[in-house]
């Protein structure tokens, strides 16, 4: 594996542990609170702060994501190490986009 692919998804992987811890704290406090959908979305929308955050998130998982399924489809698959890097873009870029129209319902 390349050297600075396993570095990007270790780095990635060690940004998303307190990524997930926050946001799993925050659905505990959501949940306790007796918060709805539309509770949470007012108290989300126009955060710079939240947008920030979850935009964040979308981009470590989606890098996260794309390295681990190109590293799989390598090893796994009859397809080349290149091919398996292009499906694995594509992915993570699909990944990415919808994780910003998330951001985006959820913050604009």
């Amino acid at each position: 594996m390349n050297v600075r692919l396993y570095v990007w998804q270790r780095a990635t992987a060690a940004l998303m542990v307190p990524l997930v811890a926050v946001h799993i704290a925050v659905i505990f406090y959501a949940t306790r609170q007796g918060l709805s959908a539309a509770d949470i979305l007012s108290r989300t929308r126009g955060s710079i702060v939240w947008g920030a955050y979850y935009g964040l998130f979308v981009a470590a998982v989606s890098i996260h994501a794309a390295i681990g399924v190109r590293n799989v489809l390598a090893e796994w698959s009859p397809l080349s190490e290149r091919n398996a890097g292009r499906l694995a873009l594509a992915l993570g870029l699909a990944l990415a986009a919808l994780g910003a129209r998330a951001v985006a319902a959820v913050v604009l």
